[in-house]
């Protein structure tokens, strides 16, 4: 008889005599670790996290490019939250960074649309609409971050920032009033109720609250700067002079400085 073939030989014992089949190794699952859509499901999430890492890193130096890139790229990969809504919010800052506003608010409100108590993406969608000189789109961002926190110090002096910029002076006054009973040591919001009540022609009140935030903050320029316009609006004029020699003296920014000191040489002895 001739010699058979590996092959031949072994199907002839399995087809012959099927009490020694069970003498044959079985075949074994494939480990899951080589499974086909689990090694694709890892690799994805280590690229989602390495892209997120170099990101970060890179915002952390300014380089915003880059950062767009990559967390451009972890976006098509489309992350479970947390991760999904943070690199929305990421790629929105650098988005705003390199001047890409329409992009931002994208990101931004994609951030919110995957978890809307996320008050970051929330500020950053009203400072990017601000920053788009779209003020009705700002103001939908802030009433919706209001709805979800009525207490948001930052929603209610962006609500009043963007109140003031659109000459609502009321709103403007309600909102900061209201943060400021929250929170009577914010600064920045006693300046900006001063410029609502300047609005309004409430001088009196105007300069109590510059020189509340004057207290709380002395080296506060621009409100010293509108302190001296109130104090020379109302007759005060050396106190005027004072303030603006003030104002020019603590400025950082040299158009403020030119400025204060050309109202302070302006008034005559």
């Amino acid at each position: 008889m001739a010699r058979l073939g590996l092959t031949a030989a072994l199907l002839l014992v399995l087809t012959t005599t099927p009490a020694n089949a069970q003498s044959y190794p079985q075949a074994r699952p494939v480990p899951r670790s080589t499974d086909p859509a689990t090694m694709l499901a890892t690799a994805r999430q280590r690229e989602i996290r390495e892209r997120i890492e170099i990101g970060f890193h890179a915002e952390l130096k300014g380089e915003w490019k880059r950062a767009a890139a990559e967390f451009a790229r972890v976006v098509t990969l489309d992350p479970p939250e947390p991760q999904g809504s943070t690199t929305h919010y990421d790629l929105g800052l650098a988005q705003a960074h390199l001047g890409r506003l329409e992009p931002a608010v994208a990101s931004f409100s994609t951030a919110i649309a995957r978890d809307p108590d996320f008050f970051a993406a929330r500020v950053n969608l009203i400072a990017v609409n601000l920053m788009r000189n779209d003020l009705a789109a700002a103001r939908r961002a802030a009433d919706e971050m209001l709805t979800r926190r009525p207490d948001s110090a930052r929603g209610l002096y962006d609500r009043g920032l963007i109140a003031l910029r659109a000459g609502d002076a009321a709103s403007a006054l309600r909102d900061f009033g209201a943060l400021l009973r929250l929170n009577p040591a914010y600064a920045s919001a006693r300046y900006d109720l001063a410029l609502a009540e300047m609005k309004l022609e409430r001088f009196a009140d105007a300069e109590r609250d510059l020189q509340a935030a004057l207290e709380i903050a002395p080296q506060f320029a621009r409100a010293r700067f509108a302190l001296g316009a109130v104090l020379l609006r109302t007759g005060k004029r050396d106190q005027a002079r004072v303030a603006f020699e003030a104002a020019a003296q603590s400025a950082q920014d040299p158009s403020l400085r030119e400025l204060a000191n050309s109202m302070r040489d302006s008034i005559k002895n």
